[in-house]
């Protein structure tokens, strides 16, 4: 399970850095973006570091601040209520930047690279169809309005549902824990409402196929 999830999220910061046209990749050009997206966790753990260490500075700048210069009792709570939002951003980003070495070691594992060249593989090779099954499955919204997060989101679970056999169920919960990782909580609501509709909608039109539960 934490292998297949590191792939997912492997994938994910690959397919951004695909081609926006529909061009076929090579098979080694895909494991060249694989290892582009390494590198991009790496970079975001010390992006993630380097923004603590400001935030916390910052936080550290504002309650000194509310003590020494503030003369009014509502500006100094401001100042504070400010420096402790600053202070969770940066214990925020910290869990964060911790986790990325785990995930950065997992993501160089055969094991992790293989799924994650499957996802790039069938994403880029079936995105035109992969799109048009996702805008069928929206209400009132057009995919192209979507974060860009969101859409890759979108596009890998409908990917590993079509194309690698993954159980209904599981596509849309993996679904839901990378938009919460990586999108907000109304973009995982989103996101979990479109994939059921896409589910429901594939059981109706394509009776033969069964997507398992």
């Amino acid at each position: 399970m934490q292998a297949r999830r590191t792939a997912r999220e492997l994938a994910l910061l690959g397919i951004s850095q695909l081609p926006a046209t529909s061009e076929r990749l090579e098979p080694q050009e895909l494991h060249d973006v694989l290892i582009a997206a390494v590198r991009t966790l790496t970079a975001e753990g010390q992006e993630s570091l380097e923004t603590a260490v400001s935030e916390l500075q910052r936080s550290s700048d504002r309650l000194l601040g509310s003590q020494i210069r503030a003369n009014d009792l509502d500006i100094a709570r401001a100042m504070v209520h400010e420096a402790i939002e600053l202070v969770q951003g940066a214990i925020n980003r910290l869990s964060t930047a911790l986790e990325l070495p785990e995930l950065v070691q997992l993501a160089n594992q055969q094991e992790v690279r293989d799924y994650a060249l499957d996802i790039l593989i069938q994403v880029n090779s079936h995105k035109a169809e992969i799109d048009q099954l996702l805008t069928d499955a929206m209400v009132d919204w057009q995919l192209n309005r979507l974060a860009r997060i969101d859409r890759d989101i979108l596009r890998i679970a409908v990917a590993e549902l079509m194309y690698l056999n993954l159980k209904e169920q599981v596509a849309i919960n993996e679904a839901i824990e990378l938009a919460k990782r990586y999108s907000d909580e109304e973009s995982y609501r989103f996101i979990n409402g479109v994939l059921r509709r896409f589910v429901d909608k594939l059981k109706t039109t394509v009776p033969e196929l069964t997507v398992e539960s």
